[in-house]
Formats: C-alpha cells, sequence, structure tokens
C-alpha cells in the first residue's frame, strides 16, 4: 500500500512510520522537503496546491497546530492550520485514486473537561479554546463532505505517551527523578492515556481492513489515577514513592499565583494534573472485533517511563 504522511516528524508521525514502512510504501507532506528514514520522498505543500503528488492509497493527516499550554498563539492560527489546512488535503483526497482517509482530532474537539462523565462518541461537542474547536470545525466539514465508496476515519485520541514524547508525563517523570515529593495526593482523579503502540496498532488495523468509516475514540484500556502514575514512574525508577497529601485548597491558591508569576505549577496545569477525564474506546474495540487492547494501560506506561530513562 502506498501512504501519504502528514506531520511525519512529530512524535506520533515518526512512530508510525517506524511502524508502516517495513510492510507500505510511505510518502511524506510537509513544509520542506527533506530524507527521513523509512520514507521514500517528502513533498511539501506546494506540492497539494500543484497537485504534483504521488497517487496512494491511503492518507494519514496528523500535521496540526498543537495545543498551546501557554495561551500565547493567536486563535486564527490554530484555524489557519488544523482547519484550512485539513479541508484542502480532504477536498484533494475526495478527487484523488485513494480510498482511506484518516484525520487525527483530539478529545479535545468533544470536551476540554468532563467531570464524572465518560467521553464517548455519542457526546454532544462543547470544545473551549480555539485548539478544540478548531479541530472540530475540521471534522464537521469532513462529515458533512462525505466521499463516496470511499472509508473516512476521524480518531480522536487522549493524551498519548511513548518514546520521544515530551509533555506533562515528562514533567511528572522529572520530578521524581528529582526526589520531590508529590503534593498532589489529597486530589482523587481518574485518567484515560493512549499508548502510541496502541495508537500504530489501530491506524495499521484500520488501514489493512474494511473497517466502517466514522468517529472513534482512542485510549487504552484502563484509566489510572495521577497518583497510581506517580507509583508506576518510582517503581520503574526503583524510588520510594512520596505522596503528601497537601490541601487541594492552598495548591488550587498556588496555581492562581503560579498564573501571575508564570510558575511551573498554574490552574491549567493543575487541572491536566489533578482532573478526570475517562474516554471510552468501546467503539473502536467492537470495530476491530477485540475485547481489548494489546498494551495494557500500566505496561504501556511503563515502557515510556523506561524510555525516559534511557534518554
Amino acid at each position: 500500500m502506498n501512504i501519504l504522511i502528514t506531520g511525519l516528524h512529530g512524535f506520533v508521525g515518526q512512530n508510525l512510520v517506524a511502524q508502516l514502512s517495513g510492510k507500505h510504501r510511505i510518502f511524506g507532506l510537509a513544509r520542506t522537503a527533506g530524507k527521513m528514514a523509512g520514507v521514500d520522498k517528502i513533498y511539501t505543500w506546494s506540492d497539494l496546491d500543484n497537485a504534483t503528488l504521488p497517487e496512494v492509497d491511503a492518507i494519514i493527516h496528523l500535521a496540526g497546530k498543537a495545543h498551546d499550554t501557554k495561551n500565547q498563539a493567536k486563535a486564527e492560527v490554530y484555524f489557519k492550520v488544523n482547519t484550512d489546512l485539513t479541508v484542502n488535503l480532504y477536498n484533494y483526497f475526495v478527487q484523488s485514486s485513494a480510498s482511506k482517509f484518516l484525520f487525527f482530532s483530539t478529545v479535545k474537539a468533544i470536551a476540554d473537561e468532563l467531570g464524572t462523565s465518560v467521553l464517548t462518541e455519542d457526546i454532544e461537542p462543547k470544545p473551549k479554546g480555539p485548539y478544540g474547536e478548531s479541530k472540530l470545525e475540521a471534522e464537521r466539514y469532513i462529515q458533512t463532505h462525505p466521499a463516496p465508496n470511499k472509508q473516512v476515519y476521524i480518531l480522536r485520541p487522549c493524551m498519548m505517551h511513548g518514546e520521544g514524547n515530551k509533555g506533562n508525563l515528562n514533567l511528572l517523570y522529572k520530578l521524581v527523578s528529582k526526589g520531590i515529593p508529590w503534593p498532589l495526593g489529597a486530589f482523587s482523579n481518574s485518567r484515560s492515556f493512549a499508548s502510541i503502540d496502541n495508537v500504530c496498532l489501530i491506524v495499521s488495523e484500520l488501514l489493512s481492513r474494511d473497517i466502517p468509516g466514522g468517529a472513534y475514540n482512542i485510549a487504552d484500556d484502563n484509566p489510572l489515577s495521577t497518583n497510581a502514575l506517580i507509583e508506576i514512574i518510582c517503581g520503574v525508577m526503583g524510588k520510594k514513592c512520596r505522596i503528601w497529601n497537601v490541601s487541594p485548597g492552598l495548591i488550587g491558591l498556588l496555581a492562581k499565583v503560579g498564573n501571575v508569576l508564570h510558575l511551573p505549577l498554574n490552574t491549567q496545569r493543575l487541572a491536566k494534573l489533578t482532573e478526570s477525564y475517562v474516554v471510552s474506546n468501546q467503539k473502536i474495540k467492537k470495530a476491530l472485533g477485540v475485547d481489548q487492547l494489546p498494551i495494557d494501560s500500566k505496561a504501556g506506561l511503563e515502557k515510556t517511563i523506561r524510555s525516559f530513562i534511557k534518554h
């Protein structure tokens, strides 16, 4: 199969290339041309405009403007990249000979906060902020412009992790590695994660099998609390787990101070670390005909932490 991947230099893109290049012929679409192991040729977005891209069987659209935790990016930047770029590529796909289109959206296109609810594909979208809003607008364009006799997948991963991941998980790892106690033990929560290995497996299955098109959440099977995550990190590192139950009220006050003084702990990061965000993966598992995904939540996170130690 010939596959065109956008955003192939990112975390997901690099892992997908490594996973797929042995069985398929991979082409890239990026801002600048260059070379990458496992990729036949990298084209630029001008090739899309000029209709000089190669004929492929499938397109995987990863390129996008990531969520800016510092809230410094302007809203129009999100819509230009996450919406307009997706629309242009999707329109090309509809007219092309490709038969499958995989668009990587995000759970944030549906809900920024869940509370005690579980995110399913049936929930009415209520994104908060330009990141989720721009992804949802791209989703809606795709859903209202069907591609006859083709399969289109909208994939909504939750917080992904794996080797090469740079994010809140890496921040937690650095905190534990320095022997700093975890002060948020009094917060009780449950969060879903998505191992990059499970993500790659799902993509591979969608490419190779006749799976019904539609929107699918991507998450590991079992959600975990942040305290459990800290315990996993400590276990992999062979460190004694130091979890402190500091008053949530005091922590909340410190986070507000962090907003003003631009400290590592602010209200947005506190929410990411302590709020519950549980994502159902039942729809994708039913489509694949499996009872569970191959990578267990705990085992996947342990593998990710070991990759941090290596590097």
